[in-house]
């Protein structure tokens, strides 16, 4: 009897593990097949439909094949990243300090660092890309990202009193063009070239925080510290603007490696019309103030109580690269009391002229070149120019 039950037993045992075999068999195979779907979905997917998916975060390695990760880099960077900290911090603030002085706004009256650490979060480098391999030159591309805690700390001097304001949540993500001189002596490199591309646009985030007193008692301190960030990088760092560093302390010549003018642009500011009036009483006093560099601004005459002013004024700007830089016309209302006001500001990209060929323009004005700034809708009117 115990044999017989014995047996029974065990044939529904081995009936029972044939069909969990069986199941867990179709399962697999199930999966195996979703997964070979969504595989073959993923590899339909062009770089748009990456973007779409992957929004802000997607790293350059997917959308450009070229790009290698360096997961081996960002170990050693993290190692490093105490000492490289120190020393960047002190390079960042010996070099940025006057530049800040240098595009500081006419409201601020001294602009320069209180405080700056990089922090203990080391940047990763998503990718690298080796752009070109010349003689005596090797250029590369860094794809970064940096959700860093650093400690930097503005002092901003008004007409009132001095107020530090925290740069908060900082988070950097951008392409690093780098680019070694190469030299036959040691340590075999003679300068560096570093700059940030300016496609993808670099997005560098933070949020400003006053240190015992609020933002709000300096009304337009935030956006003159933004509107001041936003120009050195554009101006300075932002591709083909670069910093050039020379290594080894011996004397080299980088010439070559620095920015130089293609050409001069001749601008005539012929008029404008329709401009928003900024006066309780009578009309606004316009000028215009132009430039293709936020460093090299000049500006027309004042013409008093009128929003259809005419300047017919010329004026030769350089031209550092005709494909990536453009014109900038701001017009402001000139205030005897305060400080002036901006009626409107428009851009037009050189790469549209062609050498040598007169263009006449009409174009409308903006509050700001930043359409995530625009809240004011209303019609700024135009500016009219021979270029």
């Amino acid at each position: 009897m115990g044999l017989i039950s014995g047996m029974v037993i065990g044939m529904l045992l081995g009936i029972a593990l044939m069909a969990a075999m069986k199941k867990a068999m179709m399962y697999r195979s199930i999966k195996r097949i979703s997964k070979a779907v969504d595989i073959a979905v993923l590899g339909d997917l062009d770089r748009d439909d990456l973007k779409k998916l992957c929004a802000d975060n997607y790293p350059e390695w997917i959308s450009f094949p070229l790009f290698e990760q360096v997961k081996w880099l960002n170990k050693q960077l993290s190692k490093m990243w105490p000492f490289v900290a120190t020393a960047a911090s002190m390079v960042i603030k010996e070099s940025v300090e006057p530049l800040l002085e240098q595009y500081r706004p006419t409201g601020i009256t001294s602009l320069k660092f209180s405080k700056l650490f990089l922090g203990n979060v080391a940047p990763k480098i998503e990718g690298i890309r080796i752009q070109s391999l010349k003689k005596g030159q090797i250029i590369m591309d860094l794809d970064l990202r940096w959700g860093g805690d650093p400690s930097i700390i503005l002092a901003v001097q008004t007409l009132g009193p001095s107020l530090p304001i925290q740069l908060k949540d900082l988070k950097v993500f951008t392409v690093v063009r780098v680019i070694f001189q190469l030299a036959e002596d040691i340590p075999c490199i003679s300068a560096v070239v570093v700059a940030l591309l300016s496609e993808p646009k670099p997005k560098i985030d933070y949020t400003l925080k006053a240190i015992g007193g609020s933002l709000t008692a300096m009304p337009g301190l935030s956006d003159m510290v933004e509107d001041t960030v936003d120009s050195i990088v554009s101006d300075t760092l932002q591709w083909p603007h670069r910093i050039v560093v020379p290594i080894g302390g011996v004397p080299v010549d980088i010439s070559e490696l620095e920015l130089r003018p293609q050409g001069r642009l001749k601008v005539t500011v012929v008029r404008a019309n329709s401009l928003k009036n900024m006066e309780m009483i009578g009309k606004s006093d316009p000028y215009v103030v132009l430039y293709v560099r936020v460093i090299f601004k000049v500006k027309t005459k004042v013409v008093d109580n009128n929003l259809n002013p005419e300047w017919n004024e010329t004026f030769d700007l350089d031209v550092e690269d005709k494909e990536t830089q453009a014109l900038v016309l701001e017009v402001f209302d000139k205030d005897e009391v305060g400080q002036d006001k901006k009626l409107g500001v428009v851009k037009y990209l050189l790469a549209d002229l062609e050498p040598e060929k007169l263009k006449d323009l009409t174009l409308q004005l903006l509050s700001s070149l930043d359409t995530l700034k625009v809240r004011d809708k209303k019609d700024r009117g135009t500016i009219t120019l021979k270029v």
